[in-house]
C-alpha cells in the first residue's frame, strides 16, 4: 500500500515571510534553502512511494523544480498545510497514508516519518497520527525561554491512553515549573511538526469549519480535536539528534548549528 509524502510550502508567512526559500548552512558550508532541505529529509525516509512539495507561489515552485523535486500547484486560498494536502492527495488519489512533512522542518529524521506511518498502520482505529518527542530539559528550557521573550516557537502535546490526544498548544504544556536540568527527562513533549492522515479523514477536514481553539493557537491539528476525530501521538527517540524548526529568523542560527554538529542529520 502506497505512501505520499506532501511538503506544504507557501511564501506569505504571517511570522517569517519567505520563509520557503531562506538559506541555511550546512557542516560543509554550502547554503542550501529551507525547503531544499526539508526535502532532501523526506527523500530520505524508506517506504515512501511519491514526494511532491505543494505550494502556491511560483517562485518557490520554480526554486523546486531547479533542485529536481515534483511540485504540485495549490490554490491560494488553502488555509493551512493540511488543507493543501488536501487538494494534493485529490489529485493524486489511491495512496493509503498521505504524510505532511512541513516545510519548515528541515531537522525531522527518516525515522520519525517511519515511525509515524508504523504506527498509523498499528491503529485502526485513528485517523490522523502524529509524533512527540519528550523533551530533556534544555529543550524544555529552550521553550520557556521562547515564550517568555515573546516568541511563539515549538508547540507541545498531551495525550491520554493509547496515545490519544488530548490537546496541541504554542504554551508549554503541562505545566512544569521555570527551571529543568539540561539533561533531566520531563513530562512534557515536543510535537513534531509531521501528520499522517487516512485518505478519508484529510478529505473531510477541508469541509469543516476552523474551530476557536484552532483559531486562538493557530495550530491546524486541533480542527480534527474539535470535530471529535482520533489524533494518534506517537512517541518517537531522538537518538541523540537535536531536534528543532523554523518558525522564526532567530531559528536560523540555532538550526545552522544543529546541522553543523552532524553531516547526515536525516540518516539514522
Amino acid at each position: 500500500m502506497s505512501v505520499l509524502v506532501v511538503i506544504p510550502a507557501r511564501y506569505a508567512s504571517t511570522r517569517y515571510p519567505g520563509k520557503p526559500l531562506v538559506a541555511l548552512r550546512g557542516p560543509d558550508g554550502e547554503p542550501r534553502s529551507l525547503i531544499r532541505r526539508s526535502w532532501d529529509a523526506a527523500m530520505s525516509v524508506s517506504g515512501v512511494d511519491r514526494v511532491v512539495v505543494a505550494t502556491d507561489d511560483e517562485r518557490i515552485r520554480s526554486h523546486a523544480e531547479g533542485f529536481g523535486a515534483e511540485v504540485v500547484m495549490t490554490s491560494v486560498e488553502c488555509r493551512n498545510g493540511t488543507e493543501r494536502c488536501a487538494e494534493v492527495a485529490a489529485a493524486l488519489s489511491g495512496h493509503e497514508i498521505i504524510v505532511n512533512l512541513q516545510g519548515d522542518a528541515p531537522l525531522t529524521p527518516a525515522w520519525f516519518v517511519e515511525d509515524l506511518v508504523k504506527g498509523l498502520r498499528a491503529a485502526p482505529d485513528a485517523e490522523i497520527a502524529t509524533p512527540v518527542l519528550r523533551c530533556d530539559g534544555a529543550t524544555l528550557n529552550a521553550l520557556l525561554a521562547d515564550r517568555r521573550a515573546g516568541r511563539v516557537g515549538g508547540t507541545t502535546a498531551v495525550f491520554g491512553a493509547g496515545g490519544r490526544g488530548l490537546y496541541f498548544s504554542k504554551e508549554v504544556i503541562p505545566y512544569t515549573g521555570q527551571s529543568h536540568a539540561e539533561d533531566a527527562q520531563t513530562p512534557v513533549f515536543h510535537h513534531v511538526g509531521v501528520y499522517a492522515y487516512r485518505p478519508e479523514a484529510l478529505a473531510a477536514y477541508p469541509s469543516w469549519d476552523v474551530g476557536p481553539l484552532e483559531t486562538l493557537e493557530g495550530l491546524e491539528q486541533l480542527r480534527f480535536l474539535e470535530n471529535g476525530r482520533h489524533v494518534l501521538c506517537v512517541e518517537v527517540q531522538a537518538k541523540g539528534r537535536k531536534f528543532w524548526e523554523l518558525n522564526n529568523p532567530e531559528d536560523v542560527p540555532r538550526i545552522e548549528a544543529i546541522l553543523a554538529e552532524d553531516a547526515h542529520p536525516n540518516r539514522a
